[in-house]
Order: C-alpha cells, then structure tokens, then sequence
C-alpha cells in the first residue's frame, strides 16, 4: 500500500555571489542576510544544507543557514572560502530536528563572518527536503446517511 497523502519534496537554488553583490549595491558585510528559498507556512523544513558549487574569492568567509526564527538552524559557521573545495557540503546537525514553519518564512543564508577581503565571486547550492503538511481537506466525519449519526 502507498501513502496516498503528500510526500517529501526536493528544492534548490544556486546563490551567486557576483549577483547577491551587485543586487545589494555595495560589498557584502558581516551580517548581511540573503533570503534564498521561501518556505510557505504550513511546511516541514526537514533538512537543508549548502554546497559549494564555485570556489569564492573571500579569505575569511564563514555562512550560517537557517530561518527567521533560528538563523544558524541548518548550518552554523559553514567555511566558505576560496580554499573550501567545490563539492563539499555542510547540513544540520542531527541535534536538530525538522523545522515547521508556522507563518510564511524564508531559508535565509547569512553571512557570518567576512574579513580579509572583498567576497566577489562563488556559488552555493542551496537544498532543502519539504513536505507541505497543511490540512488536506479530508473529513472524516460521519455524514453520508442518517444511520452513521446513530450510536
């Protein structure tokens, strides 16, 4: 038998920060947050991650990934730098559990640490493994005939 209900899903988003920078219209800083998957309210976050998909030209660059409500949920301090290889990946700790979003809210990627130099160049990859778990909209209650209100 199959789950006729909903199922996991998969998203992702590439971050360029060539275009993270030239859409912020001056360098990007410390702090600076960038809202990459939009996440609407009745979701299950059930994991959610960063892989470096181009090699950044930051010397002192570290990423945090999580949510308005948590923003290091996902990853803490993930080591972007030109010198992290492309390919490696970084997610959750398995101290976290799933997050559910209860208002619309975003994945947010927030720049942790930035020194050294300018961050001009690079891609992340940005994952996360939903399940929307809003109301399907079956009921269940008795009311076909009369004889399901008896007992």
């Amino acid at each position: 038998n199959s789950n006729p209900g909903r199922k996991p899903y998969m998203v992702q988003t590439v971050l360029n920060l060539a275009t993270a920078l030239s859409d912020k219209g001056s360098a990007l800083a410390a702090n600076d947050v960038v809202p990459v998957i939009a996440v609407p309210k009745g979701t299950m976050i059930l994991n959610a991650g960063i892989e470096v998909d181009t090699a950044s030209d930051g010397s002192t660059f570290t990423v945090d990934l999580g949510t308005g409500v948590d923003p290091d949920v996902f990853v803490d301090g993930f080591n972007a730098t030109a010198a992290t290889a492309v390919g490696t990946l970084s997610q959750n700790p398995a101290a976290y559990q799933p997050v559910m979003c209860v208002a619309d809210d975003n994945i947010d990627l927030t720049l942790a640490t930035l020194s050294g130099g300018a961050v001009t160049v690079g891609k992340l990859r940005i994952w996360a493994v939903l399940m929307d778990c809003t109301d399907v909209g079956k009921d269940d209650t008795a009311d076909e005939v009369d004889r399901d209100f008896l007992a």
